[in-house]
């Protein structure tokens, strides 16, 4: 890692606080209006089922509570899972009459693993009793498809495509963590195995191996046409926020404690896309570029949103919170207004904005049903977060107010020396800032301090190698 210039530190240290922005309800549920109206596509389903887990909570698998969930429900919980259960009911009842033992959930899809983003909203329905379709074939015809039918490397990867071997970095969203809630539900421990040699797989083959890239992704390899080597951030962010769900089913099954390791490689392979990806994000947006490390390319809501959404699921999975600040710039800067009050990256109709086209990847779009997919995701996350206790960012979210006090302070400890007028933040808010852990935060005097701040560089050997 690169070492953080002093500037970044002063600027830290010395930019304003602002008031905690959030979404409104109404706001909330004019972004999953047009959700529900633009996703058409198998994957834009497939995270749109996601989204709204994710959104009701209980059942999602960033939930504390075990998989498999309890087979019944009541009558709240059928009332809230019902959009779920009546897209899978679409998507399931919408398939060929065909007995073939392999079949995708969606039968002409030129993808192969988009299709296995439905897979857990399924999987649910059939595990909670639903009628109407046979969820349970659905499932299985699905899973012996992409497991089978599709191509796959001579390692074991499975291609993204369906006509040609070709990996996408999309593919770790989509099907890793339905092998692993298909294991979780079935106790089926070779399942939940094969999301992770999944995952190890494909980052063998899309981790970018020049030193230069800082860990991250390639989005597209090994087809014999249309590969894309740069590093697309909604790319990452897929492949990140992939990790985790496979992360959090592994945790909440009855083999933790057996895949421990595998968890610990997980939580490994996401802070590689974060400590790579946040070294570009735009520092006057809070956004990144569409192409991270390409500052010609246009700014994207759409991935900053699933990006930051990661890092607080992230810090309540793993306990890892160095890039819990940058994820609150971006979410403020997402969920900011206007001088005129109007939301900063909202149009009129509720769409964010600016967003890549979804079908192509070098162009800007206008409406990413997959980026409003991603503003609920992100919700959902920062809310799970802040009701966690807001983990990692002790004063991250400080609205401002009053300072406690005028004076001087000049100390020494904590590896570096401090010299103050007026008032400081709390030192453990500055090591986040430096990304190190609170380690041992509870010796720490937790004095809280507020103003103008000057500091030299703290000379921590540890620091020194961020």
């Amino acid at each position: 890692m690169c070492r953080k210039p002093l500037t970044l530190f002063l600027a830290a240290c010395l930019s304003t606080t602002t008031l905690a922005q959030n979404l409104s309800d109404a706001t909330i549920q004019q972004v999953l209006n047009n959700l529900a109206t633009g996703a058409t596509h198998s994957w834009e389903l497939g995270t749109r089922t996601e989204a709204l887990l994710e959104l009701q909570s209980t059942f999602s698998v960033f939930s504390s509570q075990p998989i498999p969930p309890p087979p019944s429900l009541s009558s709240p919980q059928s009332t809230s899972l019902s959009q779920i259960f009546n897209i899978s009911l679409t998507v399931v009842n919408a398939r060929p009459n065909d007995t073939s033992p392999a079949q995708p959930l969606f039968s002409k899809d030129t993808a192969a693993g988009d299709p296995c983003s439905m897979g857990v909203a399924v999987l649910l329905s059939n595990w909670t009793g639903q009628t109407g379709a046979d969820f349970a074939g659905a499932a299985e015809q699905q899973l012996r498809y992409i497991l089978e039918d599709v191509p796959q490397t001579s390692d074991g990867a499975i291609s993204h495509r369906v006509s040609t071997l070709q990996l996408w970095s999309d593919s770790v969203y989509m099907v890793p963590p339905f092998l692993a809630y298909y294991g979780a539900l079935t106790s089926n421990q070779s399942l939940l195995e094969q999301s992770y040699n999944q995952i190890k797989l494909y980052r063998k083959y899309l981790k970018d191996s020049n030193s230069s890239a800082g860990g991250l992704w390639q989005h597209i390899v090994l087809g014999p046409s249309g590969n894309d080597p740069g590093h697309w951030s909604t790319g990452n962010a897929w492949a990140a926020a992939g990790i985790l769900r496979v992360y959090a089913t592994i945790l909440h099954s009855q083999f933790s404690n057996p895949l421990k390791s595998h968890r610990q490689d997980l939580g490994t392979w996401v802070n590689e896309i974060h400590d790579g990806i946040y070294a570009h994000l735009d520092p006057s947006s809070g956004l990144f570029f569409n192409y991270a490390d390409n500052t010609s390319t246009f700014l994207d809501a759409s991935s900053t949103a699933l990006l930051a959404s990661t890092v607080y699921r992230n810090a309540l999975l793993t306990g890892q919170h160095r890039h819990i600040p940058s994820a609150e710039i971006s979410r403020k800067a997402l969920f900011g207004t206007n001088s005129d009050g109007s939301m900063a990256h909202f149009d009129g109709e509720g769409w964010l904005t600016p967003v890549v086209n979804p079908e192509n990847t070098g162009v800007q779009g206008s409406k990413s049903p997959e980026g409003q997919a991603f503003v609920v995701e992100l919700e959902a996350a920062w809310s799970d977060w802040v009701n966690a206790g807001s983990p990692g960012v002790n004063g991250g979210r400080r609205t401002g107010g009053m300072p406690l006090g005028f004076g001087f302070g000049f100390g020494f400890g904590w590896g570096g020396i401090v010299v103050g007028v007026g008032s400081f933040y709390r030192y453990d808010l500055i090591a986040q800032i430096f990304g190190r852990e609170e380690e041992n935060s509870k010796d720490r005097p937790k004095y809280e301090l507020f103003g103008t701040f000057f500091g030299l560089m703290p000379i921590d050997a540890e620091l020194r190698e961020l």
